[in-house]
């Protein structure tokens, strides 16, 4: 029950209130525990108070009569790697078989991921190397926080060649290893192997973010204008039973309609089952919140929708929403005058109101 409540006041923000929650546990002749001691040092960590980790643990034998064990040195070494105090981390590294504790493969990723997150790859591959002197083998966990550290210094070749060796030794990538290959490689404009990875990731099963597979769509249409591998990777998520999102919709129908494909993104509109006015008005917000300036041709599939669904009162909608982007070409003016003004009962007293609202 305790446990249940320290970690709780810690899910909630509040630290303190979990400390006298520890510290009042023998008040109701119930003796501390090594895992309600190692669930406050958690609950501090998640709140960022690393101050306060050191200090319970410093005094968890003398005050509050708990013996460690290994994870609560972990705990320790992780917040210590938080305040980038690498060497108070490997100072508790060196004297935990003085304590009777042998580090593990957690204890070793820790430290390397806290020499990562600096940017000193020298002393976290020094680390990995430990890790495999020390008997231990990596896991996946430990293979990303390298090969994301090399990703981050533009260092792409030293990350394939560890994932390379992950692959060798029989470790499988996770979702999270993918994630940051394909971000790596869409960051380096390499659009092939960001979607072959990405094909890699959907048939093992893992489910890519919406963000990675707007990243790999936008790679690939502005490598060579190759919408059509992007459409291909589209349904390729639909058989793996993964559905496309809006905002990975959107990115696809901006350029699609940007080559001038409209009948193909008419389609694509067609298959997502955009049901209603809610969800064209949501496919133009997630274009613009990702910068993708819809054209005339955009613009005119989205109000078509609307007036296919009898939804013609939206469409000022619409319109009031591009001219707050700011990003209106002289076609989708064109366009807009014609809608606004040509086409709905209430002519120009819309358009005035538009323009007011805009001003």
């Amino acid at each position: 029950m305790f446990i249940t409540v320290i970690r709780n006041y810690g899910l909630s923000g509040k630290p303190d209130l979990a400390l006298k929650t520890f510290i009042r546990i023998q008040d109701f002749k119930v003796q501390r525990s090594v895992r309600s001691l190692n669930t406050l040092l958690n609950a501090f960590v998640q709140n960022k108070r690393y101050d306060l980790v050191h200090a319970v643990f410093k005094n968890c034998r003398s005050k509050y009569g708990v013996v460690p064990n290994v994870f609560t040195c972990n705990i320790l070494i992780k917040a210590l790697c938080k305040k980038n105090d690498m060497e108070g981390a490997t100072k508790v590294l060196d004297e935990m078989p003085a304590m009777g504790m042998i580090p593990n493969v957690v204890t070793y990723t820790t430290i390397l991921g806290g020499y990562a997150s600096r940017g000193d790859m020298v002393n976290a591959k020094r680390v990995f190397g430990d890790l495999f002197d020390r008997g231990w083998l990596p896991d996946a966990i430990t293979y990303t926080i390298l090969m994301d550290g090399y990703c981050k210094q533009g260092r792409l070749v030293d990350a394939i060649k560890i994932m390379d060796n992950m692959e060798e030794n029989g470790v499988e990538p996770n979702d999270v290893t993918y994630g940051v290959m394909i971000e790596a490689f869409c960051k380096e404009k390499k659009a092939g192997e960001a979607r072959n990875m990405l094909d890699d990731m959907l048939e093992r099963k893992y489910i890519p973010s919406s963000a990675l597979c707007c990243k790999v769509i936008d790679v690939l249409c502005e490598d060579g204008k190759k919408v059509d591998e992007a459409c291909e990777l589209w349904k390729r998520m639909l058989e793996k039973n993964c559905t496309p999102d809006n905002a990975i919709t959107s990115t696809l129908i901006h350029w699609l309609c940007k080559e001038g494909k409209v009948w193909e993104a008419r389609k694509l509109f067609g298959i997502s089952k955009v049901g209603n006015a809610k969800e064209v008005i949501r496919i133009l917000e997630e274009m613009l919140d990702k910068g993708c300036v819809p054209n005339k041709s955009t613009y005119a599939l989205l109000i078509e929708e609307l007036c296919a669904k009898g939804m013609e009162e939206e469409i000022e909608k619409v319109v009031s929403m591009a001219m707050a982007s700011g990003r209106i070409d002289s076609d989708s003016w064109e366009l807009f005058l014609d809608k606004v003004v040509g086409n709905l009962d209430r002519g120009t007293d819309a358009l005035d109101g538009l323009l007011v609202e805009n001003a």
